[in-house]
């Protein structure tokens, strides 16, 4: 089985710097965007990083290639198997193509419909899964020992965090060209692959800027683990609209970045997602889904002290189904 375990050392910044190269003239460097009446409401510079304009329509694409790119020639043929409840399967999916590596992926049966066609249409194979009922990492475990393909994890991996990072270090460089002073960057967090890749990379480009996860209230478990000093795990009736980031409990590799570099955790309610869905629509004319804007949604709903401040946020991801954007703009107010 090819699989790079999650025993493997962290990666560094060093790392990400490299992932960076890897994937220019790649992956969309995606603009930092503010909303003048968005800053004079909340009295606060905010600068939205749009990962929804990432190639596949999120920020998995930017660590799905670069770990693939370090899959050694001899293991391509094999195949590359990922599970993931949508974005990192058409990340993987999207990057297999460019790469000419079959791809197949596991997925729970009730991913938003868009997620699951356009996996297929980038050229995967998908299995089905049910969440509740059956383990992802188990089916993965097996279907991986019996063809040999490589298991592409969708956070715990060196390589898919400092790919990922690569947008810590375009944040840095982004405020630095507009002069702004970064005081906070909140991230929205599942597993933990985005926000410890973003911390590992302000780290070292922008050092001292504090660094915050977002949840889903009832998928805090960064947050409480934060708190704790060791892995928390979500209740197994939890239930979210947030299916991009609804994960069980932190990764082992990402949990260790996090507890160094994270300032804290931050959480909020699905109703707080679809008013930033609603917000990010109205102020910044971008598409995000539940999942990509709960950092948002800590930014507007109080979560953190921004009064006077300059703070980014990262809208991670923008797959959305109709019904879901439709629901979200219905709630839209002044």
């Amino acid at each position: 089985m090819n699989e790079l375990s999650p025993s493997l050392s962290a990666p560094d910044f060093e790392d990400v710097r490299a992932a960076a190269k890897r994937l220019a003239g790649k992956a969309v460097r995606t603009p930092l965007l503010e909303a003048p009446l968005l800053n004079a409401k909340l009295n606060a510079r905010l600068l939205v990083k749009p990962e929804c304009l990432q190639r596949t329509g999120s920020f998995k694409y930017r660590g799905a290639l670069n770990r693939l790119s370090l899959i050694p020639q001899a293991d391509r043929a094999k195949g590359v198997l990922a599970y993931s409840s949508g974005n990192h399967a058409q990340g993987v999916a999207y990057a297999a193509s460019e790469l000419g590596i079959k791809a197949s992926i596991i997925m729970p049966k009730d991913a938003p419909e868009m997620k699951i066609g356009n996996t297929r249409a980038y050229g995967a194979e998908v299995i089905l899964y049910d969440r509740y009922s059956e383990s992802r990492e188990e089916i993965g475990q097996r279907i991986s020992a019996e063809t040999g393909a490589t298991l592409v994890r969708p956070y715990d991996d060196p390589g898919v965090i400092a790919g990922q990072g690569t947008i810590g270090l375009e944040i840095a460089e982004q405020a630095a060209e507009i002069g702004a002073t970064l005081d906070a960057v909140i991230v929205c967090c599942g597993g933990g692959g985005l926000v410890s890749g973003i911390a590992l990379a302000l780290d070292g480009a922008a050092p001292g800027v504090p660094v915050y996860s977002a949840e889903p209230e009832n998928f805090d478990d960064m947050a409480r683990s934060l708190v704790s000093g060791k892995h928390e795990s979500n209740a197994p009736e939890a239930r979210s609209i947030c299916d991009a980031i609804v994960t069980p409990t932190p990764g082992q590799i990402t949990f260790g970045i996090c507890k160094s570099l994270l300032a804290g955790g931050l959480a909020v309610s699905d109703e707080e997602a679809l008013d930033a869905m609603a917000a990010a629509f109205r102020y910044l004319k971008i598409v995000v889904e539940p999942g990509g804007a709960v950092a948002l949604a800590a930014a507007l709903g109080g979560k953190l002290d921004i009064a006077g401040k300059t703070v980014a946020v990262v809208c991670s991801g923008g797959n959305a189904d109709t019904e879901m954007f439709a629901r979200a703009l219905s709630r839209q107010q002044d």
